[in-house]
């Protein structure tokens, strides 16, 4: 036997150079996460171009027919928005009202998905994503279904409320990582600041919640992935009932019309 670094060897094996997989080898990019800030990045260059302005205030064809309002889902649009529109539950989570908008949710898209997507992979990270995007609408529709919203809000709180639920499926204190505090800290921020879409925030985070702990339970621990995605794609189902079910309730009058984000 020979003594080597890692131990006694035989000598035929002391020969033979062992391959060492370090850290910076393994496949990290959060690469469906760079994919959605391009797909939002291009959805505001082409509402830009097609009338909206940098500066926010809304308008255009491309914001008239995508920002989320339930009167366009209804087919009783008293405002000439659209009638039947029902891509609008997905396509307003990729609009955006203004520079500093699409800024902001940017940057958030890219901490939190950076942090979650390498955690639980890119097919449960979009899972959560669209799924969270949906129960955002939903949430809009049910406080606000004639007020448009739009912004990707929603699916950024539900990635966080993923992250959460996978920090502490890892042993990670939410309050000591400081995720608990940034999560109060947005919900306040919600409910005092006008003209935030509180149901948006709502309904991404609840569906985030859920999202993540049936992929920590259901995927991780009781290896059973594709029931996981099954149970996400339940989630979204069910919210986009309940946003068609929603769309047709009361809201402000048309003198009163603003947008929420």
């Amino acid at each position: 036997m020979t003594p080597t670094p890692v131990g006694m060897r035989c000598p035929e094996c002391s020969r033979e150079r062992t391959q060492v997989r370090s850290m910076p080898s393994v496949r990290t990019t959060p690469v469906a996460t760079q994919a959605l800030i391009v797909i939002n990045v291009v959805a505001f260059l082409i509402e830009t171009a097609a009338g909206a302005p940098l500066g926010g205030g809304g308008g255009g064809s491309v914001w008239n027919h995508g920002v989320l309002f339930g009167p366009a889902l209804t087919g009783t649009d008293p405002f000439g928005l659209g009638t039947h529109e029902y891509w609008r539950l997905v396509t307003a989570g990729f609009l955006h009202d203004g520079l500093f908008h699409i800024l902001i949710n940017m940057v958030s898209l890219w901490f939190v998905g950076s942090a979650l997507e390498p955690a639980i992979g890119r097919v449960n990270f979009l899972a959560v994503y669209f799924v969270s995007l949906l129960a955002g609408s939903f949430g809009a529709l049910w406080f606000q279904p004639q007020i448009p919203t739009l912004g990707a809000s929603g699916a950024i709180f539900g990635i966080f409320g993923a992250l959460i639920i996978v920090a502490r499926a890892r042993g990670i204190p939410i309050w000591r990582s400081g995720l608990g505090y940034v999560l109060v800290f947005n919900l306040l921020f919600s409910l005092s600041v006008r003209g935030i879409s509180i149901g948006d925030h709502l309904g991404g985070l609840v569906a985030g919640l859920i999202t993540g702990w049936l992929i920590v339970e259901v995927a991780e621990r009781r290896r059973m992935a594709v029931a996981a995605l099954i149970g996400c794609a339940v989630v979204g189902v069910l919210s986009v009932i309940g946003a068609l079910a929603v769309a047709g309730g009361t809201g402000l009058t048309p003198n009163g019309i603003g947008f929420t984000l």
